[in-house]
């Protein structure tokens, strides 16, 4: 299959992806639209002309699948596409959701399962999944047989690994299972947003991102989020991307080579991350929990 190619580059923004496009009558939902990259895209797509709708944690609660199950009932009218863009990243002991699930599995990939997959009915010919991975996919990939850190220590870097690793198989998963929903997957690079709320200050000093002061600052390769968002517009509206799915494009927007995951990658996709096999198993688990979370017949 060969690798996709763009015109954009990593300091595109996403009104630049955008130019020239018309997208009124659009309708686009979008997780996490208050802030950050969210935000940025959501922003971007009303300028070109999109319906953008961009429900508030307390109208929409990833963790919650109560939450999300009343947002896909009460939903009316058609969805053209979908950027799950909320997350959370490196809580730092674990935590659970109500059905059990660890709370970064459970935020990043299972509330956007359940919604993506809830919305069936209203997707319209051609209608995009757009899902918001990391480079930290390729750190770590689905503990299938201990998901939730039940019998192996907990680490907050490899919960969030193992997250973007499931947000990546989600979108395999899109394209296998939702017929004509086309579905890929993104990195949107290193940018300043809420994510990092639960980072201390001595990691992000590692990381070059903070002074000594507690101020932060921005290494070379850091985004705006403008240009965090290009990768989210550009595979939910660009017309060069129409009919493309499975795939996972990198920060310099281009799609990304597939490679062993692992400590030394520092870029691609890992293969554990693209496993057809690997996203069937995780999808029957989310298909699992979902189910168990209905209420009985003529509840709810």
């Amino acid at each position: 299959m060969t690798r996709i190619h763009t015109p954009f580059t990593a300091r595109s923004t996403a009104a630049e992806v955008l130019a020239g496009i018309d997208l009124t009558g659009r309708r686009i939902l979008i997780t996490g639209g208050g802030s950050g990259l969210g935000r940025a895209a959501a922003d971007a797509l009303r300028d070109a002309g999109a319906e953008v709708v961009a429900p508030t944690r307390s109208e929409l609660d990833l963790a919650d699948l109560d939450s999300v199950r009343a947002c896909t009932a009460g939903w009316r009218g058609p969805v053209d596409a979908v950027i799950a863009n909320a997350g959370i990243m490196a809580v730092p002991e674990r935590r659970t959701a109500a059905n059990g699930w660890e709370l970064q599995l459970a935020t990043n990939f299972l509330g956007h399962f359940a919604l993506i997959t809830g919305l069936r009915e209203h997707y319209t010919p051609g209608a995009r999944v757009v899902l918001v991975s990391s480079g930290a996919q390729l750190r770590a990939g689905v503990d299938l047989d201990d998901p939730h850190f039940e019998r192996r220590p907990y680490d907050p870097w490899t919960a969030y690994s193992q997250s973007k690793s499931a947000v990546v198989l989600l979108a395999v998963g899109i394209s296998r299972h939702l017929g004509a929903v086309s579905a890929n997957a993104l990195a949107p690079g290193s940018i300043h947003t809420n994510l990092q709320r639960h980072i201390d200050r001595a990691t992000m000093r590692a990381l070059g991102a903070m002074d000594e002061d507690g101020d932060l600052i921005h290494p070379d390769g850091y985004k705006t989020p403008e240009q965090g968002a290009a990768a989210e517009v550009m595979l939910a509206a660009s017309p060069l991307l129409g009919g493309v799915t499975g795939r996972y494009f990198d920060q310099d927007n281009q799609e990304a080579e597939v490679v062993p995951g692992g400590p030394e990658p520092m870029a691609g996709v890992a293969e554990w991350s693209v496993d057809p096999a690997a996203a069937d198993r995780l999808w029957k688990m989310a298909e699992a929990a979902v189910d168990s979370h209905r209420p009985p017949a003529g509840q709810g």
